[in-house]
């Protein structure tokens, strides 16, 4: 399967480039087709291949004894030609701070339909810049993934962060027959709100109650009503690989729906600051009335697509990421999305369902 670059509606996936990698490679990895794709992240100042790109293929070619061409740093095509997906143990190591999460994200839907269990052990940044942190894949999208029913348990050995990685987690995962569809149409009130601020290496623990107590009173200002339980916590030194800090916080609702705020901190960035911007995250991902946050929309599509039925998401507005993945789960496997204004009582929110009529994929190894 060739990708051409005319029919992706010019520059808007340019900066798409390392989803777009996840998606085709894992899609192409389940269907059995071989994958070619050009101009790989073109428009970035580093263009083709990142360490974490790479370390993802690499992966994905020994889960499935697949062949990859092109697969070096700096690369800006690569073939694929995938195999049959074997379980048993994988590691996959950044060498950077490259996305342990990210990762995840691309193994998961290939390891879900292998022979047997597999045992994936992803090494590189466990809280890294533009990539969901450790703490959301394991308090959001998690429980909310397996209710397409699988399960798969993520131990943290280390975390690691910006410049150097080094976290190392270990996800283990058996393969089901088939997905079932999901529906996560109805928000509910929010009943819980809670999360942890951390701090590592050679930072203070007083930089995580910094975080948190300003995270608590942005929220109190708009819920007043709700014990706030925001955990400021020091990663113990043989649990964590260099300094780093940040927050996650996380609303849970009465229909069981989880959505969060998160943020890191960084050299020169008040810790306050960090806080704030988690809370507001989170508040925004409140205000739009859907049932799942603007982090959860994109990762969820490559399930919807794979499982057998109708899945129905509510959400906010559309990211980019999540019309990327629609446009290329599409392309790839016979699932056909459609989204639509959700007619709301409230005019003040801004949601949209997310539909997919899914493939049906099924594990032909059990």
């Amino acid at each position: 399967l060739y990708l051409p670059r005319n029919q992706l509606q010019g520059r808007r996936f340019s900066l798409q480039g390392g989803q777009i990698l996840r998606v085709s490679t894992a899609l192409s990895c389940l269907l059995g087709l071989p994958l070619r794709v050009r101009r790989i992240r073109a428009g970035r100042s580093q263009p083709g291949l990142r360490p974490q790109h790479l370390s993802g293929l690499e992966m994905i070619r020994d889960l499935c004894e697949g062949k990859l061409q092109g697969g070096e740093i700096g690369s800006t095509e690569i073939t694929f030609t995938p195999g049959k997906i074997k379980g048993g143990t994988h590691v996959a190591d950044t060498k950077t701070a490259g996305s342990v999460c990210l990762l995840m994200q691309v193994a998961m839907p290939c390891v879900l339909f292998a022979a047997s269990p597999s045992e994936l052990h992803l090494k590189g940044g466990t809280n890294a810049e533009m990539a969901p942190q450790i703490d959301y894949t394991v308090m959001v999208f998690k429980p909310i993934v397996e209710k397409f029913n699988f399960t798969f348990n993520c131990d943290i050995r280390k975390r690691g962060y910006y410049p150097q990685g080094g976290g190392e987690v270990i996800v283990q995962m058996s393969p089901v027959k088939e997905l079932s569809p999901i529906n996560l149409t109805e928000r509910g009130t929010v009943t819980k709100i809670y999360g942890r601020a951390f701090v590592a290496g050679a930072l203070p623990i007083k930089l995580a109650k910094d975080m948190s107590s300003a995270a608590v009173r942005c929220i109190r200002k708009e819920i007043r009503d709700l014990y706030i339980n925001i955990q400021p916590v020091r990663e113990p030194d043989d649990q964590a690989v260099g300094t780093g800090s940040g927050i996650i916080i996380v609303a849970e609702t009465s229909t069981g729906c989880l959505l969060a705020g998160s943020s890191l901190g960084k050299r020169g960035k008040n810790s306050d600051k960090v806080g704030i911007e988690a809370a507001e995250i989170l508040l925004r991902n409140l205000k739009h009335g859907g049932a799942v946050d603007d982090s959860l929309q994109d990762q969820l599509i490559i399930f919807m697509a794979l499982a057998k039925g109708v899945s129905r998401v509510k959400s906010g507005p559309i990211t980019l990421h999540t019309q990327t993945a629609i446009h290329f789960a599409e392309q790839l496997t016979k699932a056909k999305f459609t989204v639509t204004k959700s007619e709301e009582e409230d005019p003040s929110k801004d949601a949209y369902i997310i539909e997919c009529q899914g493939m049906g994929m099924i594990n032909s190894n059990l």
